[in-house]
């Protein structure tokens, strides 16, 4: 018994992860992209404080992947994102049965966990505007609190940009 609850609690702290997809232009040569910056009109969906959150964790992380911001950039970043409330909403069920002669019967009770949860999708692109548009992009979608301090946001931010890069550039 006590090895069923270890599984089920290994259950829930996997399920709560990040998940990412990615799609990407497949003639796109990633090597000659050195420079970024953003787009002047980008409307990420977060708060300003949030977007200044996440600019400076996906700063970092292009830094440390040799990209360097500029004012001439080879690509531009968008971002966009919206929060999505109650989704996929976890529950356990629980059953008892019993048979006789030709006779069956069921109870089955759902326990539903965590209660609500605030889910956001965020839309990350790069966009060559001398090469046709857009030539990657990651969608992640992620759980969060609403009401987590400014620190956690911050932390929260820089590990979800952290994996989003973790499949720049793509292995073709």
């Amino acid at each position: 018994m006590k090895a069923f609850g270890y599984i089920l609690l290994l259950l829930l702290v996997t399920s709560c992860g990040t998940i990412v997809n990615y799609d990407y232009e497949k003639s796109t040569d990633f090597t000659q992209y050195k420079s970024y910056n953003y787009f002047d009109d980008m409307k990420t969906g977060l708060s300003q404080l949030d977007t200044k959150r996440l600019l400076k964790a996906i700063d970092a992380q292009l830094n440390t992947m040799g990209f360097t911001r500029s004012d001439n950039p080879n690509f531009y970043i968008d971002i966009q994102s919206q929060d999505i409330q109650n989704r996929n909403s976890p529950n356990v069920g629980v059953g008892v049965g019993g048979s006789g002669r030709n006779v069956g019967g069921g109870i089955s009770v759902g326990l539903p966990l965590g209660g609500n949860q605030s889910t956001r999708e965020i839309v990350i692109e790069f966009v060559d505007d001398t090469k046709g548009g857009m030539f990657w992009q990651a969608v992640s979608e992620s759980t969060y609190r609403p009401n987590a301090s400014p620190e956690k946001r911050e932390e929260k931010f820089k590990a979800l940009v952290e994996k989003i890069f973790t499949a720049y550039p793509p292995k073709k």
